[in-house]
């Protein structure tokens, strides 16, 4: 049988999970990370991040109404998956998916964003008319009260929001590396570090994204980039970046150490069907690259613009390799047969309802739902100062 080598049953030979299902850890990992990076200016007090915290906040309900979306269209029924909300399972952590969503998006995320855009909703509301005003009539909830004293409270209790919603942006994919590590069943996945790894790994790909997204913006509106703001979310990039990778390694030692029976087989992966995905893409050039260039900023002066260009070629890089790490555990870790002695290939294909056209429009998306947001809440202050350092 082509693309099959070894003994290997004949229910492993198909895939059950496609680049579809690649897609959703991938998402709700940039969604945690660009929440995180959020939380760091309203939080931790981190004055040199503000000019990212509203775009943050928005690039994450973007990202977040798409999350479920690569789940709908796996499902064979998908018009039945609100039964999920009317008969809940607890001791399904797949059932749980739909009440962490909805607590992440309905108390947390919108919350924060109305506490914080409330006065710029109404001032909207004043100032526009027709359709418009009605929009944003509905969006400030009917509210127009923007005195100091209900400012205050809109900012007080959009920092207890965030306090709650970082735990939360834990918990939201923190649960998603727990699916793939209570999976027994599969040596790849089956780690009590799988959950870690997988949230220190969506806190760098989120960072990475927003720092992306801030750079463009600025070329976009042809203003000047604030290399502070810049410098810092790059060292904040670094440093999560080390963890995770710290992590990874930690991993792998373990599993080479440990060399249980799985081991052959997840060594022969490495080496044959995964080493472009792992080795290269994942190890070399997303993960020891981008680290490289981060740190060789931190310890090289150099100019405002060299600095911007290998925080580009970095940030491209690092979300590359996260994708090809989701890819290696959700593609990589049905490869193998369980008796581990037989592989598969997986071919993906083209314009079918889990093929590669799908995926592309799918990560096209939450981009377009993005620039809307951004039409309707800017995310830009009014008088930004900029450090050109």
């Amino acid at each position: 049988m082509p693309g099959v080598d070894g003994f290997i049953y004949p229910n492993e030979i198909e895939l059950q999970w496609s680049v579809l299902i690649v897609l959703y850890p991938f998402i709700t990992g940039l969604v945690a990370g660009a929440f995180i990076l959020a939380s760091l200016e309203r939080v931790f007090n981190v004055e040199a991040v503000r000019p990212t915290y509203r775009l943050a906040l928005l690039t994450a309900l973007a990202f977040l109404l798409v999350a479920p979306l690569p789940l709908q269209m796996h499902l064979g029924h998908p018009e039945r998956s609100f039964q999920m909300y009317l008969t809940p399972h607890r001791a399904s952590a797949m059932a749980m998916f739909g009440f962490v969503y909805l607590w992440y998006l309905m108390v947390v995320l919108l919350l924060e964003i109305w506490f914080d855009y409330r006065r710029d909703l109404v001032l909207a509301w004043r100032a526009s008319t027709g359709l418009k005003r009605r929009l944003y009539g509905v969006l400030a909830l009917g509210s127009d009260n923007i005195s100091p004293a209900s400012l205050r409270l809109d900012d007080r209790l959009g920092r207890i929001v965030t306090i709650v919603g970082i735990p939360s942006a834990f918990l939201l994919h923190g649960y998603v590396g727990f699916i793939f590590g209570s999976v027994k069943a599969n040596p790849w996945w089956s780690t009590p570090l799988m959950p870690i790894v997988f949230l220190f790994s969506a806190i760098v790909s989120g960072i990475a994204l927003v720092m992306l997204l801030y750079v463009a913006s600025c070329w976009l509106r042809r203003v000047p980039v604030d290399m502070i703001c810049l410098d810092t979310i790059a060292r904040y990039l670094f440093y999560a970046f080390l963890i995770d990778f710290s992590l990874e390694m930690l991993d792998l030692l373990h599993r080479i150490y440990e060399a249980d029976e799985s081991f052959r087989a997840l060594d022969f992966m490495v080496k044959t069907r995964l080493f472009t995905s792992q080795i290269v893409l994942q190890i070399v050039v997303g993960t020891l690259v981008p680290l490289g260039l981060l740190a060789l900023v931190q310890v090289r002066r150099m100019s405002a613009r060299a600095r911007r260009a290998i925080y580009v070629v970095a940030g491209v890089l690092t979300l590359v390799g996260i994708f090809a790490m989701r890819w290696n555990v959700v593609i990589g870790g049905q490869l193998f047969s369980k008796s581990f002695l037989g592989y598969t290939t997986y071919k993906m294909e083209f314009a079918t309802r889990e093929g590669l056209l799908p995926a592309i429009l799918v990560m096209i998306l939450p981009f377009v739902i993005l620039v809307a947001l951004v039409r309707l809440l800017p995310p830009w202050p009014d008088r930004a100062e900029v450090h050109e350092g």
